[in-house]
């Protein structure tokens, strides 16, 4: 944490506490709330704040059931996650917001879009799907029920190499050591929770009504949502083709921000564009 940034925390309106790290920047700045990934924390995003610092006032933060917010017993939605969203926002005082979100975070920032677009300024899905497929709950409750029977620390080399390419792995081990610590600290309820909501999660019907700007990024060698997932997702929101990105697995806020940054710089301005053609 950087001394410009804040941590603070918010209610959400069923009670749960969403710790989160506000990044100020001066006055009329252009605003984005971020949402992270699956069993990590809102450090998924710190290659891309610290990118964007000084020029975006940014919000990341824990989702509930992760990191350091509270973690309340299941079930859980991507509803319920896009209205904890709602509950920071307001905690904050913003009317409205561009909005990232990667992998388990997309998903949340679909559900947050396509049900809020008055409040969506700009959105960006990194790594994620609309819908898992139709095996999907089965998939997920294997996965939880590895964790439970073997513990979170058995599931690490399968998601180091689903998350990273090995160039990346082998060139930074205190990053695989930092996220591994993260990942292990998670409570296996609140994962096991997290993977049925995932398991369940359709988001197909819902995509059409995310307001546009949007854009969906994806890494080309993404096992866990591959590319076609992200072209259908593309496709649904209708506002241009999914961007591969080359060389890059499921977590490329991490592996490849540079990428994100462009993304999200290229969203704000076409929303700015776009809100002053509005005015005018």
């Amino acid at each position: 944490m950087t001394a410009t940034t804040r941590d603070g925390q918010a209610r959400t309106r069923d009670g749960v506490t969403l710790s989160y790290t506000l990044h100020p920047a001066p006055a009329g700045a252009p605003r984005i709330a971020f949402v992270h990934s699956l069993a990590l924390d809102r450090s998924l995003w710190s290659g891309v704040t610290a990118a964007l610092a000084g020029r975006v006032e940014m919000v990341t933060y824990d989702c509930r059931g992760h990191g350091r917010s509270g973690r309340p017993n299941g079930p859980y939605t991507t509803g319920r996650f896009a209205d904890d969203l709602v509950d920071l926002l307001d905690h904050l005082g913003w009317p409205d917001t561009a909005v990232a979100g990667c992998s388990m975070g997309g998903c949340v920032a679909q559900a947050f879009a396509a049900a809020h677009p008055a409040r969506t300024q700009a959105a960006l899905f990194v790594d994620t799907t609309a819908w898992y497929g139709p095996t999907a709950p089965e998939d997920w409750a294997a996965r939880a029920t590895a964790a439970r029977d073997k513990g979170l620390a058995s599931l690490i080399p399968f998601q180091l190499t689903r998350w990273f390419g090995d160039a990346f792995r082998a060139a930074e081990p205190e990053l695989m050591a930092r996220l591994t610590e993260v990942f292990t600290a998670n409570d296996v309820d609140c994962y096991e929770a997290t993977c049925a909501m995932l398991g369940r999660a359709d988001l197909r019907d819902s995509a059409p009504a995310i307001p546009n700007p949007a854009a969906v990024l994806v890494g080309e060698d993404d096992g866990a949502t591959p590319p076609e997932m992200a072209r259908v997702l593309a496709r649904l929101i209708g506002d241009g083709p999914a961007t591969v990105v080359p060389g890059t697995r499921h977590l490329t806020p991490l592996e490849n921000p540079a990428v994100v940054v462009d993304a999200l710089t290229a969203l704000l301005d076409r929303a700015a564009g776009e809100t002053v053609g509005e005015r005018a």
